[in-house]
């Protein structure tokens, strides 16, 4: 497996890099301008000669023209000069020096230009042409040049400082950026310190937003978040086994406790019947609970809906009025709808959903106090469309306002010990409820004070006349 850099050794790298690049472009930015500007100075005095001789050539006669020029010239060090009269004859030259190549080089210039250079046996030299008209000897061609060699020495010299200063500042920077990313990645190694620390039976730990930079701060609150959702969720899980070990040890001691005592002893067939339609009632609630978790687990994972029609809710309502009027005239409570409105869902899960509501509310209802089922169209600010919203509303004995946030949670009951046995359900019902709602897009909610009860379960809808119905 190819190794990989860490983030302060990339961090580092390209800092000297940065570093070295820019220092590197700063130096020849350096170099070019002190190269133009010592460009500028020798042409300054190369300008200077030719004018030089053309005021020696104009004081005097023409026969005395070169030794006045060499009396002037010869004491410059570096410097070479070339004078030749209209029909081409040297006037004067530089003693010793080939003005071959020089004369060549200009020969080439553009008629615009007059300044150019040349290398000439391993020296580089910068060269002027000028014109001189002198009274009385007639047009003169004037080539001076200048010898570069003690600004290219010093020009050598800067390169190799600026190469070692390039070096030993990329070197530094480096130092410099390990430094600095190390330090300013201590952060993270507390992050990951504390990561490590987190275990299942040790998820309270937390990042250490306000002690960070600003620029891990999000990162921090967000794993804080993470940590928070897998301690609630964590601790949902822990709380649904041990409430689904508890469930299913009722009915299942309920089954081994009734078929010990009947084969304890020889039982006439009555008896036997007795004990098995008994059983048979355990083993229906255990295949329902069991139904009733693996449609939550279906739901839970995100399945679509299986169908999706338009669904009148104020039928729904009246068909599960009519299946739960026996139980109601038992119990001595009146059932009463208000509204009407569509949606668009799954029409058996929908009506689930209700019946989940409903039998909640039958089951928790004071006798001889209505259960009331309004159904209600309004606007949606939030999700900026209609929404219809059911409200199953009961008297009865007041939910807890501790309980009130784990209502929809499974095997969820006020009563804690689970000491009723007039209850039937399964502690499912309201959690398949919320599934069903989420699968739609909607939402449940519960409230309960003052011994009144409200569900509200809320649907994206149209609006539809009202109707009452009791």
């Amino acid at each position: 497996m190819k190794a990989r850099l860490s983030l302060t050794a990339r961090l580092t790298i390209l800092f000297s890099l940065s570093s070295a690049a820019v220092l590197l472009g700063l130096g020849v930015l350096i170099w070019l301008a002190m190269d133009s500007h010592f460009a500028d100075e020798d042409y300054a005095v190369l300008d200077d000669n030719v004018r030089l001789v053309r005021k020696i050539a104009a004081e005097g006669p023409m026969a005395s023209l070169p030794q006045r020029l060499g009396q002037a010239l010869e004491h410059h060090p570096g410097f070479v000069a070339e004078v030749r009269n209209a029909d081409g004859q040297r006037v004067y030259a530089t003693h010793g020096f080939d003005f071959g190549p020089a004369q060549a080089t200009a020969a080439a210039l553009p008629a615009d230009r007059d300044t150019f250079a040349w290398e000439q046996r391993g020296q580089a030299y910068r060269g002027l042409r000028a014109a001189a008209q002198v009274p009385g000897a007639g047009a003169l061609r004037i080539v001076v040049g200048m010898d570069t060699a003690l600004h290219a020495h010093f020009m050598h010299a800067f390169r190799q400082s600026l190469a070692l200063y390039t070096a030993l500042a990329a070197l530094a920077s480096g130092l410099l950026g390990w430094w600095a990313a190390h330090r300013g990645l201590a952060p993270l190694r507390t992050m990951a310190s504390r990561a490590r620390t987190v275990t299942a039976q040790k998820l309270d730990e937390r990042m250490p937003v306000e002690a960070v930079p600003v620029e891990m701060a999000d990162l921090a609150a967000t794993l804080n978040a993470m940590l928070a959702r897998l301690q609630d969720d964590f601790r949902r899980l822990s709380e649904f086994s041990s409430d689904l070990a508890h469930e299913l040890r009722t009915p299942i001691t309920n089954l081994m406790t009734q078929t010990d005592v009947v084969l304890s002893q020889p039982r006439d067939a009555a008896k036997y019947r007795e004990v098995l339609a008994s059983n048979a009632e355990e083993l229906q609630r255990l295949s329902r609970m069991v139904s009733d978790m693996l449609f939550l687990a279906k739901m839970e994972h995100g399945i679509t809906l299986p169908s999706a029609e338009p669904i009148a809710v104020e039928q729904e309502v009246a068909a599960l009025f009519d299946f739960y009027d026996a139980l109601a005239e038992d119990k001595g409570v009146q059932l009463r709808q208000h509204g009407s409105g569509r949606i668009t869902g799954d029409r058996l899960m929908v009506r689930r959903a209700l019946s989940n509501v409903l039998s909640n509310a039958l089951r928790h209802a004071t006798a001889g106090k209505p259960i009331m089922v309004t159904i209600a169209s309004r606007a949606d600010a939030q999700e900026g469309a209609e929404a219809l919203d059911i409200v199953v509303e009961n008297e009865g004995e007041t939910i807890p306002p501790e309980f009130l946030p784990s209502l929809f949670d499974r095997f969820s009951r006020a009563d804690k010990s689970r000491a009723r046995p007039d209850s039937e359900g399964t502690g499912l019902g309201l959690a398949i409820t919320q599934a069903i709602m989420a699968a739609h897009g909607g939402a449940i909610a519960a409230e309960s004070a003052a011994g009144r009860t409200r569900f509200v379960l809320t649907f994206r809808a149209r609006r539809e006349p009202d109707t009452v119905r009791a």
